[in-house]
């Protein structure tokens, strides 16, 4: 039976790391792979998550399974620490939620949920998170694109995502990314979250928010207090939640799925289908990763010390964006946008065989599309980096140059 199978191509990320990992020159700079990276280029364990798996170990009794909903107060935290305590004490039994394995475990349930909701189209702006399109074609939605972002002038194109909401029918499904957009780094202001929740409202639409680095951008209340407000005034949505970034609990999986529903009875029903999809395909979430999650959250002092390591990190990406425009600058080149951006990745307006020169020439990685994770330059990388861009030949650089 398999001789009949074709094989798929290789996943271009993926296939990115492989070739990095081989790559024996000692001043190689990976901007592929989207994880945090500290300026010794390690991706770091926290120390709260250190003091929060210490005390697991003291205290937990069993491995015994946690259910399909996963841990409940891990739940109840998070939605403390997205929504804020006004906002989820108003929304009450209308908002529900579970633990799901990492973010992309919580957009394939919330895909399901719309599905059995009678949703049929996705509205997704492009450039997306690469796995996006492939989650919603596997729960068997269609895909309806349009442009977010221009690359070359480095902006957002929110003209045409209103036309594209104003466009949609009833009972469609609008990806938007909570912050620090992936992979553009460009995020909606607070007026423009105050449209779309109009629009919303107005076509019957259902927001489908997709919360991957809550606290990288401008900070905690920061970056969720536009989508507070959506979800203040909006009768249905579905949030998704992950811990990978923000407590860089990357191999543990750890995420949530969050339901909005018109009526406490309604939002059951919808948190009902989604245990009965996580049933065949994951069955539970693990439970390790919730757990280091909950007792940092219930514990003051380790959620304190969580929360000045989530702030320095934030604080590290911003300044290397800030020195990165700077020298570009200095250089002649028009990437003053990155300095403004937020969160771990940018996306360049370098041609393919430019990002390709780059990884043969100087052992600089980035997929094809141009996009870096900032994350992983160190301060001492940044002119090396810049240098690269500078020697590239002048056609492959036309729309970096001021």
């Amino acid at each position: 039976m398999f001789q009949s199978l074709t094989p798929r191509p290789p996943d271009p990320l993926l296939e990115l790391i492989k070739l990095f990992a081989a790559d024996p020159r000692p001043e190689k700079i990976d901007l592929g792979i989207g994880v945090y990276r500290d300026e010794t280029g390690i991706t770091p364990v926290f120390k709260a998550v250190k003091e929060a798996e210490a005390k697991l170990q003291q205290t937990q009794t069993t491995k015994s399974y946690v259910g399909p909903e996963g841990d409940r107060r891990f739940v109840a935290l998070v939605r403390e620490l997205a929504f804020g305590k006004d906002l989820s004490a108003r929304l009450g039994e209308r908002m529900i939620g579970l633990q799901t394995p990492g973010g992309t475990g919580a957009l394939r349930l919330a895909a399901d949920v719309a599905v059995k909701a009678h949703a049929r189209r996705v509205i997704l702006g492009l450039p997306a998170w690469t796995n996006h399109a492939p989650i919603f074609n596997a729960a068997g939605l269609s895909i309806h694109t349009y442009d977010y972002f221009d690359t070359d002038t480095q902006t957002v194109q929110f003209d045409r995502l209103l036309h594209a909401l104003r466009a949609a029918e009833h009972g469609d499904v609008v990806v938007l990314q909570g912050c620090c957009h992936n992979p553009t780094g460009s995020d909606l202001t607070a007026q423009q979250w105050h449209e779309i929740a109009e629009v919303v409202i107005a076509k019957g639409l259902l927001p489908l928010i997709d919360t991957a680095y809550h606290g990288l951008g401008h900070g905690l209340d920061a970056d969720m207090s536009p989508i507070r407000h959506v979800l203040g005034h909006v009768p249905e949505a579905l949030v998704t939640y992950s811990c990978s970034k923000n407590f860089g609990l990357y191999r543990e999986r750890t995420g949530a799925l969050f339901v909005l529903a018109e009526t406490p009875k309604a939002a059951s029903t919808a948190l009902s289908i989604a245990v009965d999809a996580a049933r065949p395909n994951y069955s539970m979430p693990p439970d390790h990763g919730g757990a280091v999650v909950r007792i940092i959250l219930d514990d003051p002092a380790i959620k304190a010390d969580w929360r000045a390591e989530l702030e320095s990190m934030r604080k590290r990406i911003a300044e290397i964006r800030a020195l990165l425009s700077a020298q570009a600058h200095a250089h002649g080149l028009a990437l003053d946008a990155i300095g403004t951006q937020a969160g771990m990745f940018s996306t360049l307006a370098l041609p393919a065989d430019a990002v390709l020169k780059l990884r043969e020439d100087a052992a600089i990685y980035m997929p094809e599309s141009g996009r870096i994770n900032v994350a992983g330059l160190a301060k001492n990388s940044v002119g090396r980096f810049v240098g690269a861009l500078v020697n590239l030949p002048r056609g492959q650089l036309s729309a970096l140059r001021r």
